[in-house]
């Protein structure tokens, strides 16, 4: 299991990595666009991948290559809140092929995925931190090298739990 708390580190496998977390933190009560992580065990089932830039992976989990039209959607009013879409025109959705290089590698939380409820939190991912680890809208984020030897040991069953100490 992957561990991350609220300072800011992932653990797994006795290994501690430094992660970026929600801009405000972990919260029991995630709400769409509060800048906080949700607290609690999650399941991690689906990896995309801009395979035009990561060429080398070594990973069990089955693999989705993000194509340009590929978005997350995260209007609580959309039928389709909390799941993949993809666009017919430049929307303003949570875009997975992206200019800078964060979502070359995304690992589903599976956070508000099976029974969505509107306005609890969508698109909660791992992915590519930014250089400073700065805060993210509620997600996970690691070094892009880090990211990549997880995923070499990480099974289809694996699960995340996020708390808020340690």
């Amino acid at each position: 299991m992957i561990i991350v708390n609220n300072k800011g580190e992932l653990w797994y496998k006795k290994k501690r990595y430094k992660c970026a977390i929600g801009k405000n933190g972990v919260t029991r009560s995630k709400k769409e666009g509060d800048g906080c992580t949700p607290i609690g065990t999650f399941s991690l089932r689906r990896l995309f991948i801009r395979k035009d830039r990561i060429k080398k992976i070594t990973t069990s989990l089955s693999q989705i290559t993000i194509v340009p039209n590929m978005a997350w959607e995260d209007n609580p009013k959309s039928k389709n809140y909390n799941k993949l879409i993809f666009l017919k025109k430049n929307n303003s959705r949570e875009k997975l092929f992206r200019k800078d290089k964060l979502y070359d590698l995304i690992l589903v939380i599976e956070y508000n995925t099976k029974k969505i409820i509107k306005g609890k939190g969508s698109a909660i991912f791992l992915h590519i931190a930014k250089k400073n680890y700065s805060g993210t809208q509620g997600c996970v984020a690691l070094k892009k090298s880090d990211f990549l030897e997880i995923l070499q040991f990480i099974k289809p069953n694996e699960k995340i739990k996020i708390i808020d100490n340690f």
